[in-house]
């Protein structure tokens, strides 16, 4: 053993070593690697200018380097997980989009310069037809330099839904549905104690109630209603009548039903809307029926409920019009009705009102993107 000065020395000289300072690092950069790694994984894009060149850090795990990958020879773009945020997820990494028949000749793709646009599971984005490949590249086209804003492209995330989400969810998003049926929005009704929801139930009878007449016509019972704000309970027939519609719809008509649902917190308003009772203006009118009448009364916020009109307008018009691309052969051509007053629905279907009886060769590439 030595003198405390001769330890306190030694231990002064081992710090300024250069090898102590490589090992504080090495341990400070692996522990806070291992914190990120607990966390889970950031979605998104990753560009390369995020590492800078001159970096000299020891890295325990490599960061991400690139928004498109290279699988067996083929180049091709995943979509962003972070669809349903407001996020922005990346610059925009490619200039011309085009659409073109599938490889295989059974569907069409869109296409980011030469790579193949991917659902965010990485299987390739085949569409039905081609009206809805390209208003899905109408919302790649429209992307912003800055970044790219996922939650701008409804149709995209409703078609990777109708691709990957229902068919393995299928039995437990029908059984969802119907385990909110009985406090569905159209079988609530106001009480009549205040000024204010005597007229809110007036209202309620004038408008809701074509449409239980509807819903008692067409599935042959008389739907219950309630003031309650527990919910009620309908008869059987009629959620075993409403159960088997649902179970009949293919994907993407139930992609876009479950969407509608989400937005309206009614089965009974997209189911409507699928059987062509009612139009996009008719529905928001039946969504938004009660704040409507507060926002009459007490005026209306800017930035609140201005925004959320808009949003509800996108979310039920994108649906229905995902609805009527992917079942024309159901539901025909959408240029009746459906579309007056549909706001963004609308003017979509009508910018993609294109013939589907074009050759299956790949568009050309322009400037932009051709609509024709």
């Amino acid at each position: 053993m030595g003198s405390p000065a001769a330890h306190l020395m030694t231990q002064i000289c081992l710090r300024r070593s250069p090898l102590y300072y490589a090992g504080c690092r090495l341990s400070s950069i692996a522990s806070a690697a291992a914190s990120d790694s607990s966390r889970p994984a950031t979605e998104g894009f990753t560009s390369p200018a995020d590492t800078p060149e001159n970096d000299d850090r020891i890295y325990v795990k490599r960061p991400r380097s690139s928004s498109w990958s290279v699988t067996g020879g083929e180049v091709s773009a995943t979509m962003p997980l972070s669809s349903v945020t407001g996020s922005v997820v990346g610059k925009r990494f490619y200039k011309e989009v085009t659409t073109r028949m599938a490889d295989d000749g059974n569907g069409w793709t869109v296409m980011l310069d030469y790579r193949t646009l991917k659902t965010p599971s990485k299987r390739p984005l085949k569409l039905p037809n081609l009206a809805l490949a390209k208003a899905i590249a109408a919302e790649w086209e429209y992307q912003q330099t800055d970044g790219i804003r996922p939650f701008t492209m409804p149709l995209m995330k409703l078609a990777c839904s109708a691709l990957e989400r229902v068919p393995l969810t299928r039995v437990k998003i029908i059984e969802n549905l119907l385990n909110k049926f009985h406090q569905d929005l159209v079988f609530c009704r106001a009480p009549s104690d205040t000024d204010l929801s005597r007229r809110l139930r007036e209202k309620q009878e004038e408008k809701i109630d074509p449409l239980l007449e509807w819903l008692k016509s067409e599935f042959g019972f008389k739907p219950e209603v309630y003031s309650s704000i527990f919910g009620g309970k309908q008869e059987g027939g009629l959620v075993n009548a409403f159960e088997s519609l649902l179970k009949k719809t293919s994907d993407c008509e139930l992609a876009a039903i479950d969407a509608i649902a989400a937005a309206a917190h009614s089965l009974v308003i997209p189911l409507a809307i699928h059987r062509q009772r009612l139009n996009v203006l008719e529905a928001i009118q039946l969504i938004r029926l009660e704040e409507d009448l507060q926002v009459d009364r007490w005026g209306l916020v800017e930035g609140g409920h201005d925004v959320d009109i808009a949003d509800l307008q996108v979310q039920v018009s994108s649906a229905v019009v995902f609805l009527r691309i992917t079942c024309r052969h159901r539901f025909g051509p959408l240029l009746g009705p459906e579309i007056e007053g549909g706001g963004t629905g609308g003017l979509l279907f009508i910018m993609l009102s294109s013939g589907e009886n074009k050759s299956p060769q790949t568009e050309p590439k322009t400037g932009g993107l051709q609509l024709d």
